[in-house]
């Protein structure tokens, strides 16, 4: 008969199961790992079960991001716009950039609203697993819903600020046309693109806490590759040749490209667009969509842990 001093051991089984190794243990009753990553089919699935989950929690996000500012959600309008205007002094008048490209304003703010979109998606994404840790380990899901609902956060203030971006292009005297419907496939490209490069970012920046700090150099460095406020290819035809072609093919200029040119044909003083830009940003986004999911799918049972 034991008593209240006898040690009490949680591990070893007892009655019917004395006797019986954790693995028979398992055996017997069906258990299985607590987290453990489930299949990528299963994965998919129990996501989309979670969709709901998804865009409620993005919208709670964005509701509560300026809840203490006295202007509030106005602040979604005036901040890419006061990020245009100090743009628009340094390179468009300054630096004389607006000397070179008609239409200079429009052109400089779709480069400043979809770069922006960019950056805030990989930044929001890096941080996501790491500044959630709380409800990772309180709740169970599949920890994808978080970069994607960060990302959808940004398409949303992306969505707010497009209603400012085309007054400005209307004021500019640019005439709407059919090719304004573009616009929808090439943001959904880059909705795509953003998702997939926050997913890699997310596991990334969960196991890697400094890459937080590390990546406003990256991104900054980026912005300025990618010919937010300058057309890279007046600035590059001296250039090697492979330079050009790592210049054709940055994502950002690429979907910067296909927004500009849908809003304005004639964009940077180009007679069309090239053929191969709708291409290439179709290979962007599935490329970084389905090796962002699957990279960070390979991770699922670690985040929350250690």
């Amino acid at each position: 008969m034991s008593t209240l001093s006898d040690p009490l051991s949680l591990s070893a089984p007892r009655g019917a199961d004395a006797g019986l190794t954790p693995q028979q243990l398992v055996a017997k009753y069906g258990l299985t790992v607590s987290g453990r990553r489930p299949g990528l089919a299963q994965y998919i699935k129990d996501l989309w079960a979670r969709r709901h989950f998804i865009v409620s929690f993005a919208t709670a996000r964005l509701v509560a991001q300026y809840s203490t500012a006295k202007l509030g959600q106005v602040w979604q309008v005036v901040t890419p716009l006061l990020n245009c205007v100090v743009y628009f002094l340094v390179f468009g008048l300054i630096l004389a950039g607006s000397k070179s490209i008609d239409n200079y304003v429009p052109w400089l703010c779709i480069g400043v609203f979809i770069f922006q979109f960019i950056q805030s998606a990989v930044q929001s994404g890096t941080r996501s697993i790491s500044d959630n840790l709380g409800l990772i380990r309180a709740l169970h899901f599949p920890r994808a819903c978080l970069p994607i609902a960060f990302t959808i956060i940004q398409l949303q203030q992306l969505l707010i600020s497009m209603i400012v971006l085309v007054a400005i292009v209307l004021i500019s005297g640019i005439v709407p046309g059919l090719t304004w419907l573009l616009v929808i496939p090439a943001i959904a490209l880059l909705c795509l693109f953003n998702t997939g490069i926050a997913l890699v970012m997310a596991r990334v920046g969960a196991k890697t806490s400094d890459m937080a700090q590390l990546m406003p150099f990256i991104l900054r460095t980026w912005m300025y590759l990618s010919g937010v406020f300058y057309s890279i290819e007046n600035n590059i035809k001296s250039w090697p040749k492979w330079i050009q072609v790592l210049a054709d093919v940055n994502p950002a200029a690429v979907y910067m490209d296909l927004i500009r040119f849908a809003f304005d044909p004639s964009a940077g003083n180009r007679a069309s667009l090239p053929p191969h830009v709708w291409a290439v940003a179709i290979g962007w986004a599935l490329v970084a969509f389905v090796i962002g999911f699957v990279f960070f799918w390979k991770a699922e049972e670690e985040y929350g842990r250690g």
